[in-house]
């Protein structure tokens, strides 16, 4: 259960060496959360993500996840829930893929919104359904601000995060009044390890700012965070721009 100062006391993370779901990890083990899961597939970089966590206070667990694997979703997470309440999930994985060459590669773009997309939906409704069963606790998707409107420089992974967050939002709706709080967090361009080499974007964020995001939304039991908080309004205009206008701009 939370704690008195609204904190969670236990975190899952999914996407265990996700930069942002680290930073999420950090912020609220300062606040007094104490047992963190990490589940992901790349042993190594997990057990190292774990071990930097464990030097905070935490009592960290590892153990192997694969987003594509739906199959092995419900008895792998099970496994976890198991182990005792979780009273905060965060989803936190996925890839940006390479859309030029998704573009010719179909097989390529179809692995991106397997991941982003089918991969979150079917951990999404197995943790919700164990939030749901114990009463209480947080799911906390990480969607994106390109999810708001496809360009063309990243269609395909906007496409994959389109589908999250509407499915996020309509799954927030199903669980109203279970005790279970659903929250969609809409970053903007986050510098991280991913996005390294790229041209970074007006009002860029940090893993950080996206963690500190995370604790305020949670605590005013928010459904959706934009990070910054600005992207709101510009996103709400970017969304009314007549489309042979939204094609000439340069995004």
């Amino acid at each position: 259960m939370k704690n008195a100062f609204g904190s969670p006391q236990s975190l899952l993370v999914l996407g265990g060496t996700s930069e942002i779901g680290l930073a999420v990890a950090r912020r609220l083990i300062a606040r007094r959360t104490r047992t963190v899961w990490l589940a992901g597939h790349h042993a190594p970089s997990l057990e190292d993500a774990a071990s930097g966590l464990r030097t905070l206070g935490a009592d960290v667990r590892t153990v192997a996840f694969d987003a594509l694997d739906c199959a092995a979703h419900e008895e792998v997470l099970g496994k976890i829930f198991a182990e005792g309440d979780i009273d905060m999930v965060l989803l936190a994985f996925g890839v940006l893929g390479d859309q030029a060459n998704d573009e010719a590669d179909p097989p390529a773009a179809v692995r991106v919104a397997q991941i982003n997309y089918t991969g979150a939906v079917s951990a999404s409704l197995v943790c919700a359904a164990a939030l749901q069963n114990q009463g209480h606790g947080s799911l906390v998707v990480l969607s994106s601000v390109a999810g708001e409107r496809a360009r063309r420089a990243n269609f395909i992974y906007g496409s994959s995060k389109a589908g999250l967050d509407a499915f996020a939002q309509g799954l927030g709706d199903a669980m109203h009044g279970t005790g279970v709080h659903v929250m969609v967090v809409r970053p903007g361009f986050v510098r991280t390890k991913m996005t390294a080499g790229l041209p970074q974007a007006p009002l860029a964020t940090t893993p950080g700012a996206v963690a500190t995001a995370v604790e305020l939304g949670l605590r005013r039991r928010s459904e959706t965070v934009w990070v910054p908080g600005a992207l709101r309004v510009v996103m709400s205009a970017l969304r009314h721009v007549p489309r042979p206008l939204f094609r000439r701009l340069p995004l």
